[in-house]
């Protein structure tokens, strides 16, 4: 009978994304039932606990988000897991969010929605590395595709005598000074809520004059805001599993990993803040309209010239100024994201994938989805799908 081991949580309860981190960790305890688990509500920046310091556990998972933190975690001398990588230097094993694949998720996201004028809302340089990237890598793929980006550097400590509704105003300032129609990306979803309340303030219309994407997908965060804010779901739930399982073989005598772990996101969810086709040409929009709902039917570029009035010739120019691909492209880019979905998601048989997705055969999907993804289906969902 295999020996209980003892495991502190040190993980925020306040925020969804460590919310999401205990739910992956929960998960793995109904796989693994050989674990006692200490937890507690506790925010970010909480203090380590008291009872840790003469505490004879087995491990730890930890969100280290100062030096304090990490002494007092380090001074148990036994296996540790960070989750959050606040610190570079701790020599500690890290596992957290693929922020590259975050950001372009986002900017392709509202690229597809026809905006051709963008910005990022993020904190001061230095502040959080991740941010930084997350900033970085959002700026470097729209200005790759030809467009400008501006960045707004938001404040994180309140300056002395400055009030919230000071700091609104200016957010709500360098909204209005900005060209529209535009596309934002948020780093996370709490500044993408305050966007929204900046909007509403300088009376610009979301998604119509903004289009808004958090990062997150806080579920009440983005619920309560107006209108309901789009945004990257992180895949917090997966990191937390592989950070137990990671935990699990270092208590078990394997060494860490040398190199951080970086957990692929599941992907934008769609709500009304990014609900905009902003093409600038009424029969192109309808074409694009017309893609987005019945792709998933099979439908062809001949398909597309029936229910438009444009030729071949013409489609495919307005198509390549307006998208920068062509009709094709387009469907098929829905095609296999659709599959994509499918693939992590559910446990359907490729041949029904395949159906649902638009394609007439498993046959044609694998091949399309290789040369898209770089993966095979069944490469991909052993790759990212979530572990039920």
């Amino acid at each position: 009978m295999a020996r209980t081991r003892h495991i502190a949580l040190l993980i925020e309860t306040s925020r969804a994304y460590g919310r999401g981190l205990l739910r992956g960790v929960t998960r793995y305890l109904h796989e693994h039932p050989h674990w006692s688990i200490y937890v507690e509500p506790r925010g970010l920046d909480d203090p380590a606990p008291r009872w840790l310091k003469n505490w004879k556990g087995d491990g730890i998972l930890a969100r280290i988000n100062n030096r304090a933190m990490a002494d007092a975690v380090m001074r148990t001398g036994i296996p540790v897991v960070d989750l959050r990588g606040a610190l570079e230097d701790l020599g500690l094993p890290f596992i957290g969010i693929d922020n590259e694949v975050v950001s372009r998720m986002a900017a392709d996201h509202l690229m597809d929605r026809g905006l051709r004028t963008f910005a990022f809302v993020g904190a001061p340089r230095k502040y959080n590395r991740f941010i930084d990237l997350r900033s970085d890598c959002f700026a470097h793929r729209i200005r790759t595709a030809g467009f400008p980006c501006e960045v707004y550097q938001h404040p994180v400590h309140k300056k002395r005598g400055v009030s919230w509704d000071e700091e609104q105003d200016n957010l709500t300032h360098w909204l209005k000074s900005l060209p529209k129609p535009l596309g934002l990306m948020a780093c996370h979803d709490e500044w993408g809520q305050q966007v929204l309340d900046a909007c509403r303030r300088a009376e610009l219309a979301v998604p119509d004059q903004v289009a808004v994407v958090g990062v997150d997908n806080d579920l009440l965060l983005c619920g309560l805001s107006d209108p309901p804010l789009t945004s990257v779901d992180v895949n917090a739930e997966q990191i937390g599993h592989d950070a137990a399982a990671m935990l699990d073989r270092m208590m078990g005598g394997q060494a860490p990993p040398k190199e951080p772990i970086y957990i692929r996101p599941r992907g934008v969810v769609t709500r009304r803040s990014t609900d905009i086709l902003a093409i600038g040409d009424r029969l192109t929009a309808d074409a694009v309209r017309f893609i987005r709902e019945h792709f998933h039917e099979g439908i062809t570029v001949e398909d597309m010239i029936h229910a438009v009035p444009l030729s071949r010739s013409v489609l495919e120019r307005r198509f390549k100024r307006w998208l920068g691909r062509s009709p094709k492209s387009e469907i098929i880019r829905l095609q296999v994201e659709r599959a994509c979905t499918l693939l992590v998601e559910t446990n359907l048989p490729l041949a029904t994938v395949a159906q649902l997705s638009g394609f007439r055969h498993a046959k044609y999907l694998s091949e399309v989805f290789r040369k898209r993804t770089g993966h095979t289906p069944s490469q991909y969902r052993k790759q990212f799908q979530r572990q039920q």
